[in-house]
Order: C-alpha cells, then structure tokens, then sequence
C-alpha cells in the first residue's frame, strides 16, 4: 500500500472548469433563484443530469453534454459570482488547495449576448476576491476559447483577458470539441498576443484529437502547459518537444477514464511511465470534481494504491502543479509547502 499525500500538504489545482466544478445543491438553489425552469422538479433526477453516472455510457461528447445545464444556470452576474466564491473556498475546505485556477468561458455565461460580457467577468472576480477574504486561497480565472467558435469572438475573449489581466485573469486556454473550421495556425498571432501582455498559455490538446496534434500546438502555440495531453504519450516527437521545452502536462486521470479517452488504469499506468521515462513534467487534476465525483485528492489517493505514482511521485506532482501555476507568485512558495511531504518521504526511507 502507497502511503498518501499528507493532508498537511497545500495543492495547487491547475485544470478545473467552473461548469464542472459547483456542487448539484448549490447549482439546485441558483437555478431557483434566477427562476430557471429546469426539466424536473425532483432534485435527485437533477443531480444525475449534471454529474456523471454508471448508467450513462462514457465517451467525450457524452461528457461535453453535462455542461449544457451548468453553463446556463450559471449564465449571470449573481449566477457567476456564486459559482466561483462557492468553488474557491470549497477547495480550500475540502482538500486544502491553496492556488485555484478556475477556467471558464464568459460569452458561454452571458446568455448568447443578452448579459454584458464585462458584467460577467467582473462578477467572477468579486467570487474571487469574496473566498480570498475568507480563505487563504491565490485564485485566479482562465478564459477559455472555444473551437466551434468564429475566430472574431474568440479575439474578444483574448482582448477581455488582457483588459482585465490586472484583475485576476491569469491565462488562456482552448477548449471544446473537434471542429471542421477550427484551424490551430489561425491563433498563432492571438496567442502571441497573450503571451506579450503576461497572460499564461494552455491548450487542451492530445485528448480527443489525433496524436499528433500535441507536437502540432506546441510548434504553433508555444504553450506554457497542456490541457490533459494524454496522447502525447504515443508520439516520441511530442515527448521531446515536452521535454526539451519544460513544457507541464495537466493530467486529469478520471475524467479521462469518463471520456473513453483512456481505455483503463493499466493503460494509464503505461501513460505515467513514459512521462516518466521521458523527463516530462506533469500534474494531476480534476477537470471537475462535482460533475465527475472526485476531489485532487481521490486523484493521487487512486493513483498511489494502484500503485501507478509513488509518494514521491505524488510530492513532485504536487511541486510541479504550484511551480507551474499561473498565478503570481506562487512559485516562490513551494519549498516550505511541500516539507511535510519531504519528512514522509524521509521517514519512508529510513524505516
């Protein structure tokens, strides 16, 4: 049995979609609240709509879907403030994460352009900023792009991430299902862009996609980090690319058994020995610990007694997730965060 991460240890989650993020009874009360007619009264039927189950068959679209509800329940500005204070804070309750990237896309909150888009950003900020009074939390928003979307919207969102960067904005992303007209090269500028005003790059890639489109944002995009990336795994090309360019992979092992994305923990566990083999730096995540039913800690608690990562493992996944993070500062804190797992891992050793 691998020992766990001490609960003593603070986390740092890098990967998690507000949509998937707020607990069914909280999403339950802002949808009454904003007098949103939901497709049934009873509230068990509604928490199965919104969270995974075994009796739904697992694929990517089929996970995509859940967000359909969430993302309109929480498409306002007292939708969106709650939403983040709720998951911000609970993190820090629940699995004492003390850095919390929270990605989401506000033109997907503002009700196809009914609701003002400022509006909506700046109530997820005062979410932020509420949980950070009552926690000690460093939060930060992630806007995410989305590839069914015309480019002209999505150079909106870059140009709203770097207005409100001072804020509370930490990066960008690009997320959602393959599209016919989503073309990687058309985003080289606007993430050049980005990058030029401090924002921190991500991109889901080498999850649903072809293998080789990893290699292919990387060369293209230049990313910080890598949204899931599993597939990089099968592409020595992609390996060394992640290797030579320190680039960090954001792992989110369950969501992608949920997705069929990852056949099962015997292939993962092929997955994590070759990043290993292959000096790439990697971190584990959620995705969204409501929809999906698991917290960070399930995560390393799973992957450590399957035996898949080692305590240690677990300790530099930790290490790699605050060192990696967009928000600033945290960097700089590491070392003293993670001595409580150092001493176990030293009293490991000895005994």
């Amino acid at each position: 049995m691998v020992r766990q991460l001490s609960r003593k240890v603070a986390l740092a989650e890098l990967h998690c979609h507000l949509g998937g993020a707020v607990t069914p009874a909280i999403m339950w009360g802002i949808a009454h609240a904003q007098g949103i007619r939901l497709p049934t009264k009873d509230y068990w039927e509604f928490r199965d709509m919104i969270t995974v189950s075994s009796r739904r068959a697992r694929s990517f679209d089929g996970y995509l879907q859940l967000f359909h509800w969430t993302e309109l329940i929480q498409s306002s500005p007292l939708a969106v403030e709650r939403a983040v204070y709720e998951v911000v804070g609970g993190a820090y309750r629940k699995n004492n994460v003390t850095t919390m990237e929270l990605r989401f896309n506000p033109m997907k909150r503002n009700r196809g352009g009914e609701q003002d888009l400022d509006h909506i950003i700046a109530a997820a900020l005062r979410g932020m900023d509420k949980a950070t009074l009552e926690y000690p939390v460093k939060p930060g928003l992630i806007f995410c792009l989305d590839r069914a979307f015309p480019y002209e919207l999505n150079e909106i969102l870059v140009e709203k991430a770097i207005a409100w960067r001072d804020r509370g904005v930490i990066g960008v992303d690009i997320a959602g299902p393959e599209s016919a007209t989503f073309r990687l090269a058309d985003y080289r500028r606007l993430y050049r862009r980005a990058r030029q005003f401090g924002l921190g790059l991500t991109v889901h890639t080498g999850e649903a996609g072809p293998v080789e489109e990893v290699a292919r944002a990387i060369e293209l995009l230049e990313p910080d980090r890598i949204g899931h990336g599993v597939k990089a795994a099968y592409d020595p090309r992609a390996m060394a690319m992640l290797r030579e360019r320190g680039i960090v992979l954001e792992i989110c092992p369950t969501s992608n058994l949920n997705t069929a994305v990852v056949s099962g923990w015997d292939e993962f566990r092929w997955i994590f020995d070759t990043f290993r083999r292959n000096e790439v730096r990697f971190t584990i995540n959620t995705d969204g610990p409501e929809m999906l039913k698991t917290y960070i800690r399930d995560e390393l608690a799973t992957l450590g007694r399957l035996g898949i990562l080692s305590l240690q493992d677990q300790q530099q996944a930790a290490a790699t997730s605050l060192a990696a993070s967009f928000v600033p500062n945290v960097s700089d804190v590491p070392a003293a965060l993670m001595e409580p797992a150092r001493r176990e891992v030293v009293e490991r050793e000895e005994a």
